[in-house]
């Protein structure tokens, strides 16, 4: 059984405040931990890092078997998500959401075990691309997740949210005039009742690098903390940044439907250090370093003086390298720190430390690298390149990447030695027809840096595990189905 953090009163006081009124205590920073990697460090290196830094709250997009026991006894609080494929099994059987339950919530709790204190219910299931896909699916799952946490005896202290992408809401042009997309409003009425009766706070991911990346027009200065002189005016509020004009978006849409005092959490938040014009080292420094200071300021918004949001999960801790980058190149780079746990940039969380510790005992494949072949005919290298770039990552060479000038040879290295190390150096991977060859001397270039793999990528038990649920749930359904069949 899990172990009580408050007596009973202090519990009730707790639960009443944060659903009255925006919470008053220190915002507390914390990091989303992805796993999509090609070169995955072990969870127990990771959960080192993490409390190196002295990182105390983490999300997490699944519910990945080797990373819940890597948190278990350390004292670091959890979120952990239930990915959108998930929604139509949890939301259709009560017999699945217990399932789900017992395996990934019920397994790691109580004493010594993971601190999970959220279940994050889809990840940006309102999203307009997905153009209503999840939409109806969220309440009935919510409503089965949270009847399984109440039989496990878990509701009290484990809270059900639902993040959702800052499309969620909008507004003409003032944040006071924000509001929930119409085709929303049903739904989010919903939502946010039951969020408001649970104590639980609105969830939503901000991001204004998207803003930049996505509108020319959109004025570089406001995307930052430093002062802009493209202030927002809106009655006698002024916003010197997208961050506070967002926040109050959501804030003024809350209020519309009678929740404007909700407690908000946001939930993604950041700027990726390479793969796009405006996406490099320096800026990803000073806005993270800028929104932390922000935060910490606690002056809030126009719309909400003197009480910031209750916590802010940077995005992210680490690269991932195997995303999608249909978004954009930059997909692969938005950790603070590299896949390897080295920090990219000085930034001081306020946690205790006043720069980011790398993580420790990383286990590094050999210092050789696959670069072109001098004396080959690089003439036929098109179709090589391509291979290896289908499978490895090479997002840096593209333009507004970190590695885009490092010449015609350069890139062809950067591809085959990408590829080299994600096949734990091979050598035979480091042929390309006699084309590549293997180097003792590290090729990089200034900023652009060619990898040198980890020994050990950890298992793949995200995609296993998440798969496996899958099919468990679906069995489960077939079987629940039959039997009401022969009723």
């Amino acid at each position: 059984m899990l172990e009580p953090r408050f007596s009973g009163g202090v519990l009730l006081l707790w639960l009443l405040c944060g659903t009255l009124v925006p919470t008053m205590v220190e915002s507390a920073i914390g990091v989303n931990w992805g796993t999509i990697s090609s070169h995955r460090l072990k969870p127990t290196t990771v959960v080192d890092l993490l409390r190196q830094n002295k990182i105390s709250k983490v999300k997490l997009f699944e519910a990945d078997s080797d990373v819940l026991r890597a948190l278990m006894g350390s004292g670091i609080q959890v979120m952990v998500g239930i990915p959108n494929e998930m929604l139509p099994f949890l939301s259709s059987s009560p017999a699945a959401s217990d399932l789900w339950v017992r395996q990934n919530v019920s397994a790691y709790v109580g004493r010594g075990g993971a601190d999970i204190r959220y279940v994050a219910v889809g990840n940006e299931p309102f999203l307009s691309s997905y153009n209503g896909q999840y939409q109806n699916l969220i309440m009935p799952a919510i409503l089965n997740i949270q009847q399984s946490l109440v039989k496990a005896n878990l509701a009290g202290y484990i809270k059900l949210v639902v993040p959702c992408n800052a499309d969620a809401y909008q507004s003409s042009a003032l944040p006071s005039q924000g509001a929930f997309r119409p085709e929303l409003t049903q739904i989010m009425n919903q939502l946010v009742q039951f969020l408001n009766s649970n104590g639980s706070p609105f969830v939503v991911n901000i991001y204004p690098f998207l803003s930049l990346y996505n509108n020319g027009d959109f004025p570089q200065e406001y995307a930052f903390f430093e002062g802009t002189t493209h202030a927002v005016q809106d009655g006698s509020n002024v916003y010197t940044n997208a961050f506070d004009g967002n926040y109050d978006t959501l804030v003024a849409a809350l209020t519309k439907l009678g929740y404007g005092q909700m407690p908000i959490v946001i939930g993604e938040i950041g700027w990726p250090s390479d793969g796009a014009i405006d996406a490099n080292i320096t800026a990803a420094k000073v806005f993270n370093q800028g929104l932390i200071n922000h935060i910490a300021s606690n002056k809030g918004t126009p719309l909400r003086p003197n009480a910031p949001p209750m916590d802010v999960y940077l995005f992210s801790l680490l690269d991932e390298g195997a995303k999608s980058t249909l978004p954009g190149n930059f997909e692969r780079h938005w950790g603070i720190f590299s896949f390897d746990g080295q920090a990219k940039y000085p930034l001081n969380l306020l946690l205790g430390n006043k720069e980011l510790k790398n993580a420790r005992n990383v286990e590094y494949l050999p210092s050789r690298w696959c670069v072109a072949n001098p004396s080959g005919d690089l003439n036929n290298v098109v179709n090589h390149m391509r291979l290896a770039c289908s499978v490895a990552d090479c997002t840096t060479l593209n333009y507004g990447g970190s590695c885009n000038e490092i010449g015609e040879k350069g890139n062809i290295s950067y591809a085959f030695n990408s590829y080299y190390q994600l096949q734990m150096q091979d050598s035979r991977s480091c042929n390309f027809d006699g084309l590549g060859m293997v180097t003792f001397l590290d090729p990089s270039v200034g900023d652009c840096h060619f990898l040198v793999g980890v020994t050990d990528k950890g298992s793949d038990s995200s995609t296993s595990q998440t798969t496996y649920q899958w099919w468990t749930l679906v069995l489960l359904l077939i079987l629940h189905g039959t039997f009401l069949l022969s009723m």
